[in-house]
């Protein structure tokens, strides 16, 4: 069974366009912990378009002090502001992506090979706070080795380009790599993490097809389906497909 990171940017987002503090992120965090997702995800930008760094803060302290078993998960460029606020919360997981900070979302994964270096000592700082590190990665089955070579521990596969052309032979295609890429990623002793433009519709057909999964992360699919059925039924029904 892969986990349910609930990714709360989208949220987030939501709640910065009027100035009144609803919908509230921790207040949402709580109904899909509540409803049995298995951890949170958030992406907080340099410019806090969605998530603010009290946001982190706040939810850091929702999950210390809940009673829920669920891991906190924090992704984002390693700048180092960020990478003193993740040394600061201590989240069970952090997720380096290769965002430009004008992006509107990830779009790509690293080239481990041309930032080795860079990924290398970013990685050992993070090793020396105890934090367990994933790479955000594009379908290529090429790629699982060199985030071993890094010491990464696991690597998040971009489902952007499967997402975009499911139901296709084009989606078909990126569905195959993906699969090749995660059984690269376990061959190579890492733990495989998936998101992006996941929903209800796409996520069956890869769940079958793609072995070794141990989470999504999902946000703007679950988001949007919230608005239909609310969270505690769309944390149910993802929860249903990745178990």
């Amino acid at each position: 069974m892969a986990k349910l990171s609930v990714n709360l940017n989208a949220v987030a987002m939501l709640r910065n366009r009027r100035d009144v503090g609803w919908p509230s992120v921790t207040g949402i965090a709580k109904l899909v912990l509540d409803a049995g997702a298995a951890g949170i995800t958030v992406h907080p930008r340099p410019d806090e378009r969605h998530i603010r760094r009290s946001d982190v803060y706040d939810l850091s302290d929702l999950l210390v002090d809940g009673d829920w078993d669920a891991e906190f998960n924090i992704e984002g460029y390693p700048s180092e502001d960020f990478l003193r606020l993740v040394e600061d919360v201590k989240p069970h997981q952090v997720t380096f992506v290769p965002d430009d900070p004008s992006q509107a979302t990830s779009d790509h994964g690293w080239d481990i090979d041309a930032h080795q270096s860079f990924l290398r000592d970013t990685i050992s700082r993070m090793k020396e706070a105890n934090l367990r590190v994933a790479l955000f990665i594009d379908e290529d089955p090429t790629v699982p080795p060199d985030a071993w070579e890094v010491d990464a521990d696991r690597v998040e596969l971009y489902t952007g380009p499967y997402g975009a052309t499911f139901g296709t032979p084009e989606g078909d295609r990126h569905l195959d790599r993906l699969a090749m890429t995660a059984k690269a990623a376990h061959a190579a002793g890492l733990e495989v993490n998936a998101g992006h433009d996941l929903t209800l519709e796409n996520l069956p057909a890869f769940m079958a097809r793609v072995k070794h999964v141990d989470e999504c992360s999902i946000g703007h699919g679950i988001t949007a389906d919230a608005l239909l059925m609310g969270f505690p039924e769309a944390v149910k029904r993802y929860n249903a497909v990745l178990g």
